[in-house]
């Protein structure tokens, strides 16, 4: 066996054959090819070697357009392989293969490809820093095709989907994965020792490949959609967009992405709450655009992408007897581009663009019925840059910078910051941190820092970690980025001990314990204080189980809840526990269960909650899942009004709060009915409800305390529930062309008054008029400029 450091290495072969991506393996180009062999478990039996009888072997031939990969998996129990058919990107339960390409050898970054025995694709790219990116996605071709002995995986692979140097004689980092999915083993070809704290570095090589000429990377994505709305009994028809994305490698390494005329309406629905905190909701991204081969632009964490196109960033001034008759949710989206790649020096370069148009509101005189407009968003530009030089193959310090300039005399914003991840030699240690420095140019100017540092050990049974945040009170990033906390210091620690191998009863064992000591930087108020321990593994017949305990030994002060400068709320003791199981899924029946419990030193203060989420899969095109929760918060303690206490603006006002009753309910449907790897019918539905019953008033003391106060007679209640329902059918008709079909229908309401019945309430939402219905069709088309080209030579 391998140790660390030691790196297999194969030959790939040049080839002048036709190759038809068919599964089969039979072309004449791929006899008497180097194999890739003897492969090594990862987990969860860390560097045993796989058993004969479902040994792997793995061949590599490329021309001038791509690489192909060659994979016979042996098995001698073929009708054991599971193989769920599932949306690109989601494998289900099924067997897996993968190849992992670093282009540039440097141990960073690692492009993956991976095909199901069930024939469905996945692609992403992997970094120690981040992980995963499965939105990233790639145009290539592979075909898994069952045999009395196992299964093939054949792939072709363009040079368009990697990134390399222009030198004429190539080396790439390259390692090959399998797992056997009905075990839940998983094996790689170059051994991957998981006492180093490190994937991407131990990888083999790959030699052979020599003066290729890629041809242009230029590709067009031309689309089109069709919508139809029905809300209020009103319908609109014929609402037609289209537009085009563009790919173009401006040299092996560096690609320009740009979108014209950019069409969203078919990106997932957020899940929206009931907020009662002091900071916006985040959602997630889920427009491709911003999502897709963006791990460049997380550095730092001061991109928050959904900024660009979100709400509106001025609050329309209002004079007496007006009222807003419309006011936009979302300012619309002009363009956008990005640049990105890696220098064979090891610099990450990456551009982002885009600019948002200006919006009106409209603003209404009651008593007149005149109207009029003003702007709530002026023409904007939004740009990130950053630089990323990684050297010794493990470590990296980054620039990163964005900026907001707005049409006008409105607020413009910029953020600099500078991060580094350096490790030793051997990956066992890691020093990581990062300087940020905002500044605001408003009405009245603000900057503000955001400095961490921290160290960690990162390779062993036994690992810790310590560091340390230091944040200004006017640290404002929120333009294009999202940032809740500031002005304070804090310490924290964590040391953790997992298992490496099985033993008898354990697959996986890993106890955490954490330590966290947050500061108000000008009062030196205390204002978290916890200590934790939570216990997670997975036995051997690889059920999940997991369970945690947070102590908050002492009272501290909230300077956020009071959304009022210098204003806090004391915040008593408490205990927090959870517990969790999740069944293996391999089995046709599995379930997810989750429990928490906390208690604070409060008279009849204490919140409980529930999830219960049973997943069934019918066949190997079917599953159905389903998920309940519920979680209730008994005395909360929670903002609701600040009112003027001498109605007098020049002195404070007084804080109001509420003990109330906080209980949600969310119900969430989805499933997936696959005709085929390429085309896929999908349902999505959730339900959500949630409501705060305020049961007394109460005044904040200047002192952090709450008392009393009967005198305030406004209905500040809370009611929101909202219903979302997505039916959509997908169908990948050609490399990296798709036809979607959607039907949505959503509504939402907030109410003041508390409707209990819950039966009522669901019903309530489905039947009223602020139900929309939406159904759209959309078809994208990829479009390779070599291919057309070569067409066009062959006609001439």
């Amino acid at each position: 066996m391998l140790s660390y450091g030691q790196k297999k290495s194969i030959q790939a072969q040049v080839t002048s054959h036709t190759i038809s991506i068919d599964g089969k393996l039979d072309e004449p180009a791929w006899e008497n090819v180097p194999i890739a062999t003897d492969f090594i478990m990862l987990e969860p039996d860390n560097g045993k070697a796989i058993p004969y009888e479902k040994r792997t072997e793995v061949k590599v031939i490329y021309n001038n357009d791509a690489i192909y990969i060659g994979a016979m998996m042996y098995d001698n129990e073929p009708s054991k392989i599971l193989k769920e058919i599932s949306q690109r990107d989601n494998f289900g339960t099924a067997d897996l293969f993968g190849v992992f390409i670093n282009g540039f050898n440097d141990g960073q970054q690692d492009f993956m490809f991976y095909v199901s025995a069930a024939d469905v694709q996945g692609d992403c790219i992997m970094t120690d820093a981040n992980g995963e990116d499965y939105s990233w996605d790639a145009v290539w071709i592979s075909k898994a095709s069952l045999t009395e002995n196992g299964w093939i995986v054949e792939m072709k692979i363009p040079y368009s989907a990697l990134r390399f140097s222009g030198e004429n004689k190539q080396i790439w980092g390259i390692n090959f994965f399998r797992e056997i999915k009905r075990d839940r083993y998983k094996y790689t070809w170059n051994f991957v020792d998981r006492k180093i704290g490190t994937f991407t570095q131990q990888a083999g090589t790959l030699e052979g490949i020599e003066n290729i000429k890629p041809p242009t990377r230029l590709f067009f994505m031309p689309y089109a959609s069709y919508y139809l709305n029905a809300s209020d009994g009103q319908k609109t028809y014929g609402t037609i967009k289209g537009g085009m994305d563009i790919k173009y490698g401006i040299t092996d390494a560096f690609t320009v992405d740009a979108i014209l005329i950019p069409d969203f309406g078919q990106t997932k629905y957020d899940d929206q709450i009931l907020n009662l905190g002091p900071f916006e909701q985040q959602f997630n991204e889920n427009r491709a655009f911003f999502t897709e081969g963006t791990d460049l632009f997380s550095k730092g964490n001061i991109f928050y992408s959904r900024r660009i196109g979100g709400a509106p960033s001025i609050d329309p001034s209002l004079n007496e007897n007006e009222e807003i008759t419309e006011l936009p949710a979302a300012v619309n989206l002009v363009n956008a581009l990005k640049l990105s790649g890696r220098t064979k020096d090891g610099l990450g370069i990456g551009v982002l663009n885009a600019v948002t148009e200006k919006t009106f509101a409209t603003i209404k005189n009651t008593e007149s019925g005149e109207t009029r407009q003003v702007i709530v968003e002026p023409l904007t530009n939004y740009n990130v840059l950053v630089l990323d030089q990684r050297f010794r193959k493990n470590s990296s310090v980054t620039f990163i910078n964005t900026n907001v300039t707005r049409n006008g005399h409105v607020r413009d914003a910029n953020v600099t910051g500078l991060a580094w991840d350096l490790n030793t030699k051997a990956n066992t240690y890691s020093l990581y941190g990062n300087v940020k420095y905002s500044m605001i140019n408003d009405i009245q100017d603000k900057n503000g820092v955001y400095s961490t540092i921290g160290l960690a050990e990162t390779s062993g049974n036994y690992r810790y970690s310590i560091g340390s945040d230091f944040v200004t009170k006017d640290y404002d990033p929120n333009d294009l980025g999202i940032n809740f906390y500031t002005n304070y210091y804090n310490f924290y620690g964590n040391a953790n001990y997992r298992i490496l191998n099985p033993t008898k009863r354990f697959n996986t064992f890993r106890i955490n314990y954490n330590m966290y000591t947050e500061f108000n930087k000008e009062s030196g108020k205390l204002q978290d204080n916890s200590v934790n321990a939570n216990l997670n593994l997975t036995t051997v017949k690889n059920n999940y189980y997991g369970t945690g305990i947070t102590f908050y030994p002492l009272e501290t002060y909230d300077y956020y809840e009071p959304r009022a400068a210098n204003r806090y709320v004391a915040i008593p003791r408490r205990i927090d526990t959870w517990g969790s199981i999740s069944t293996n899924y391999n089995h046709k029946f599995a379930i997810d269960l989750n429990g928490t419990f906390n208690v604070f030193d409060q008279s009849d203060r204490l919140t409980y909650g529930f999830d219960i989420g049973p997943r069934y899969r019918f066949s190997d095109k079917l599953l159905l899942n389903y998920f309940f929760s519920y979680i209730r918060k008994n005395n909360n303690k929670g903002y609701i009004d600040q009112i003027d206490s001498d109605n007098n603006a020049t002195t404070p006002n007084d804080i109001i709060f509420a003990n109330r009753n906080v209980i949600t309910y969310s119900n969430t449907l989805g499933g997936k009915y696959a005709v085929n790897s390429a085309m896929t019918i999908n349902l999505a539905v959730r339900q959500y409800w949630s409501y705060a019953d305020n049961k007394d008033i109460l005044i904040l003391d200047s002192n952090g305390d709450l008392n009393p106060y009967p005198q305030y007679t406004n209905n500040k209640n809370s009611s929101f529930y909202s219903w979302n329902a997505d039916l959509s059918y997908s169908w990948w008709f050609a490399p990296g062309s798709q036809l979607s079909a959607l039907y949505r229908n959503n509504a939402a309401n907030f109410e003041r008054v508390i409707d209990k019945d819950y039966r009522h309430n669901v019903a309530g939402l489905l039947n009223n008029d602020a139900l929309k219905h939406i159904f759209s069709i959309s078809v994208k088309y990829f479009i390779d400029y070599n291919a057309v080209k070569n067409k066009v030579r062959k006609r001439a």
